[in-house]
């Protein structure tokens, strides 16, 4: 049932929220698609996408078409069905005027002339400015620029700026609109004689004049267009298209756009994250392995000479140390989202090591992770329902109710609110109305059903039984030192999680927000699996401390001991904002931090749910090996 329902969930995602992008692919795609083969004179479409800010002054993409800008439009402008996670993110594909046949070179081709007024004229300069950047695709494969490695860096600018040359920018710069650009096409041929699209490279220009005298080169020449004057300016369109034949195979297109030239940084990432384990793994076999196996066998053998001991240490809370905490309901309704999230992520991971994350097909990691976190909702039911019985707890259908509705539900209000701030800045980013539809299909249809299969079979199973029982009068937890402070441990406990993956984390966020192509899912990966175990160490380590000192209250502890990693992913998030981003308005910010709210929030219930599954078996293994009367 849970099998047929996450196929369900995976039809309906491609159904409500379109289909991906029929786009070419090479050797990361997913297997069985063939290349695009074009014959001498064949039609190329030339797409273009919404337009972003490279240089991080603003976070709002617009759509290319949005009216102040005055580009050139086909005369039918179509839209290209896009996959959910590139909806979400922002793409708005259309079709363009650009007239391009395989290996026909053109030159001075006018696309259209525009005029644009004074107010439109100040809006696209703000834009010149900001360093928002055109993005184009052809065959699949995105219009670029070649850095001084020979990298192809995807976009290439709206325009540009008077300083350019300068190493302190100008705050009176002047912007100059990019009006012409030379289109160069890198292609394969087959033995067959086809011919298969490898690279696209694009410049843009800025020219007043138009020069056919010289075939429209402007390369070498001073900006000249600028937006200026009450009556509003003429802006006349041009391109050129240059075909150039490549040895690069079809397979290998995409080395070019993903040559990794900071590996020794991924590296070290990992080395400090395996640093951080070894010192925790370390910790755990001197202090816990030795001092708890002499601990039960002292105990043990007590017992075992005159019937009977004086406890001492962690033995002295065995009554109390299974007994249901405060907030029960919250708990166990945290750690089945905890666990729903912690599947998602494991499984989508497993995914794109194994190379069915094509760099072509914009949004696929993020539809695909909302695919499996509507499919693992079941998993939150019966995780949440198994805990929620251990401890005792009564009101099962609330517990249902929260499971499937407090997470999620938080998530999408914060979405609905921030697309309304996207909506009053005008931005693509703003997600439609059908988008908003899909998503709530997708939680009512597929995620609580499953949220309730998964609770169903979770309530009956029995109850998880503990090694000792618990009295029915709590025990005095004495007077703790500063350390052991709930607050206080979990903020030390959770210095060490994050510092394993801090590094691969700056890298996640240029992603994200800088809109840089991110693929060493292997490096992430094992990341990952150090981030679990660090979890796990940290967690463990900070509870047979608090057991120690005769506190048994490890249950919520443990819980926040690993999760306050992600209060400190928010304030590296903080720190991100401030040093990396150069944000000059309102709505981005607000766009920023809620994100990275969000996610910090949902990192806490991962890693939070780690540390209480550890802490679970660990506590449950030690007192089942020791000898109560």
């Amino acid at each position: 049932m849970l099998r047929s329902s996450c196929r369900a969930a995976a039809l309906l995602a491609a159904v409500l929220a379109f289909s991906a992008s029929p786009a070419a692919v090479d050797a990361y795609y997913l297997p069985g698609v063939a290349p695009t083969d074009y014959a001498l004179g064949d039609p190329v479409r030339l797409q273009v996408n919404a337009l972003t800010s490279i240089d991080s002054k603003s976070l709002l993409p617009y759509d290319y078409y949005y009216g102040k800008f005055h580009f050139c439009e086909p005369d039918t402008k179509e839209k290209q069905l896009e996959s959910l996670g590139s909806i979400l993110f922002g793409d708005r594909l259309y079709n363009s005027p650009f007239k391009i046949n395989v290996l026909q070179n053109t030159t001075c081709a006018k696309l259209c002339t525009t005029k644009i007024p004074k107010d439109d004229a100040a809006f696209v300069n703000a834009r010149i400015l900001e360093g928002y950047y055109h993005s184009w695709f052809i065959d699949g494969l995105p219009a670029a620029q070649v850095d001084d490695d020979g990298i192809y860096e995807e976009g290439f600018g709206l325009g540009s700026r008077s300083d350019e040359e300068e190493e302190v920018p100008d705050p009176n710069a002047i912007p100059y609109l990019n009006n012409h650009f030379d289109i160069q096409i890198e292609y394969y041929q087959t033995k067959e004689g086809f011919n298969r699209i490898v690279g696209v490279l694009v410049s843009g220009y800025s020219t007043k004049i138009f020069d056919s005298s010289s075939n429209c080169n402007y390369a070498g020449k001073d900006p000249s267009l600028e937006l200026k004057g009450d009556d509003g300016t003429d802006v006349t369109w041009t391109y050129n298209v240059f075909w150039t034949r490549s040895q690069i195979a079809w397979g290998t297109r995409w080395d070019k756009y993903l040559k990794m030239t900071n590996s020794q940084i991924h590296w070290f990432s990992i080395v400090n994250s395996i640093v951080i384990v070894l010192l925790l793994t370390g910790m755990i076999a001197m202090i816990l392995l030795r001092a708890l196996h002499k601990d039960i066998l002292r105990y043990n053998a007590l017992i075992d000479e005159d019937g009977g001991q004086e406890d001492f240490g962690w033995k002295l809370v065995h009554a109390d140390v299974f007994r249901p905490p405060p907030h029960r309901m919250l708990l166990s309704v945290l750690l089945g989202n905890g666990a729903q999230l912690f599947m998602m992520i494991g499984v989508t991971l497993v995914f794109a090591v194994l190379g069915f994350l094509s760099p072509s097909s914009r949004g696929s990691l993020v539809t695909m992770t909302l695919v499996f976190y509507v499919c693992f909702a079941g998993f939150a039911g019966y995780t949440a329902s198994r805990v929620y019985k251990m401890l005792q707890g009564e009101y099962w259908r609330q517990n249902l109710v929260l499971t499937a509705t407090l997470v999620p539900g938080t998530i999408f209000i914060i979405f609905v609110i921030l697309n309304f701030f996207l909506i009053g800045a005008q931005s693509s980013a703003a997600i439609p109305f059908g988008t908003l539809f899909a998503l709530i299909a997708l939680w009512f249809l597929i995620s609580i059903p499953l949220c309730v299969i998964g609770a169903y079979l979770g309530f009956k199973q029995p109850a998880i039984e503990f090694p000792v029982k618990t009295n029915q009068i709590p025990r005095q937890v004495p007077t703790q030192p500063l350390y052991l402070n709930p607050y206080i441990s979990a903020l030390i406990g959770g210095i060490l999680p994050f510092g394993a993956i801090f590094i691969e984390l700056w890298f996640i966020m240029n992603s994200i927000w800088l809109h840089r192509i991110y693929y060493v899912f292997g490096f992430l990966f094992l990341v990952f699996f150090i981030l679990i175990v660090t979890c796990a160490e940290v967690a463990v380590l900070m509870c047979y401390f608090h057991l120690c000192a005769e506190d048994w209250r490890w249950q919520w502890r443990s819980f926040m001991t690993a999760g306050a990693s992600g209060f400190y992913v928010f304030l590296y998030s903080i720190v991100y904002y401030v040093k990396r981003l150069q944000v000059d308005n309102v709505p981005s910010a607000i766009l920023y931090f809620g994100w990275s709210l969000v996610f910090s929030f949902l990192f806490f219930i991962a890693t939070g749910f780690v540390g209480y599954v550890s802490c679970l078996l660990f506590v449950r293994k030690i007192f089942s090996s020791i000898k109560v009367d």
